[in-house]
């Protein structure tokens, strides 16, 4: 016991998490904030309080799922991701896809030629 009191206290941070999640969660909020030394224990305390949110956001791997973004301040993070003091954690819905009428013609992106199949041209 002598050593857990020795450790010292996990950083306090600020999660945001998206609203689809919270909204599957009764009582959750959008913004909250915890004591954490990485992404991982982020996970692990929005657990403890909505349980089964961890299954939401991680797969059995554990891996953060693909479909969703966490960022710590403006970089992307992974559940090993460290946190210092005052960090901002963002949870995010990933972002993908475009509206092909917006793309140039015969082209994908990175800019190279499709054939009329819309495959690439090597």
């Amino acid at each position: 016991m002598a050593d857990d009191e020795s450790r010292p206290a996990p950083p306090r941070v600020v999660v945001t998490l998206p609203a689809p999640l919270v909204n599957l969660f009764p009582g959750s909020v959008r913004r909250l904030e915890l004591a954490a030394a990485s992404v991982g224990e982020v996970i692990d305390a929005l657990e403890a309080r909505w349980p089964g949110m961890r299954d939401r956001l991680c797969d059995s791997r554990p891996a953060i799922r693909r479909h969703l973004n966490v960022f710590v301040g403006s970089e992307r993070a992974s559940l090993a991701t460290r946190l210092p003091p005052g960090a901002e954690v963002t949870i995010m819905t990933a972002i993908s896809g475009g509206s092909p009428a917006l793309a140039e013609p015969g082209r994908r992106r990175g800019g190279r030629p499709l054939d009329r199949t819309g495959k690439g041209v090597v």
